[in-house]
């Protein structure tokens, strides 16, 4: 059996954007062949604002790196980060982040800087109530001035019990130890032949370990444009 698995941001979507016409037709043709599934870290309300009526081509959902597994609507997996490391790590965490933040100067700040999610944190400098320019002009700054990875750095010698990892334009995820996208492939066993396509397959990018896991194939994507024609040519050989 084969599987095609999927990030989400920058990889199906645009960043926190909805899917494209293209991209349903290409991903329609594809289950003719393979069955589908996508591992991403925002939580499911997100996953199903972006995908629409899309979700139905995936057999397998994993939001939040897959602590959370649906095998079409149905839950079959939930596992919490507080209850993996503690409320006392926990709220050390939170406080040592929002006390980081207080200390940066930005182009601009909005809101929700710090969101919980059942299976890890999300980290957003400039705050995840940025509009679409916002993350473009924040993406392009700590590209120039590494925001997000002196902060990462900062925390992971505190937290070694943590992984760090940087996605999306504007924030970074936190989680227990191996809690990264690979948690999702135990779930799926089945398969013998599993691509994995990715947008942040750079070191310390989010999607870094299951692109090198040997248990997949994984194919580094810059757009979701760059997802269609690898896609494409995978359908062209079977």
């Amino acid at each position: 059996m084969k599987l095609l698995l999927f990030d989400v941001d920058g990889t199906l979507t645009p960043a926190r954007q909805k899917i494209t016409g293209e991209m349903v037709d290409t991903l329609n043709r594809a289950t003719q062949h393979y069955t589908l599934g996508f591992v991403g870290g925002s939580d499911l309300a997100k996953q199903k604002e972006q995908l629409g009526d899309a979700i139905d081509l995936f057999t397998y959902w994993f939001p939040q790196n897959g602590v959370q597994g649906y095998r079409g609507a149905e839950m079959f997996h939930n596992s919490t980060m507080v209850s993996m490391v503690g409320e006392d790590v926990y709220q050390s965490l939170i406080n040592d982040c929002m006390q980081h933040m207080s200390t940066v100067s930005l182009p601009f700040k909005r809101g929700t800087f710090i969101e919980h999610r059942s299976g890890m944190i999300n980290v957003a400098p400039p705050g995840r109530a940025c509009s679409t320019n916002e993350r473009q002009t924040f993406e392009q700054y700590d590209m120039e001035y590494n925001v997000r990875s002196l902060m990462v750095s900062s925390l992971s010698e505190k937290y070694p019990q943590l992984t760090f990892s940087i996605g999306g334009q504007i924030s970074f995820d936190v989680f227990p130890k191996g809690w990264d996208k690979r948690y999702c492939l135990q779930f799926l066993k089945e398969f013998d032949e599993i691509h994995f396509f990715g947008d942040k397959t750079f070191k310390g990018g989010n999607d870094h370990e299951i692109f090198c896991d040997d248990r997949v194939n994984g194919n580094t994507v810059t757009s979701p444009s760059d997802t269609i024609n690898l896609v494409q040519n995978l359908i062209k050989t079977n």
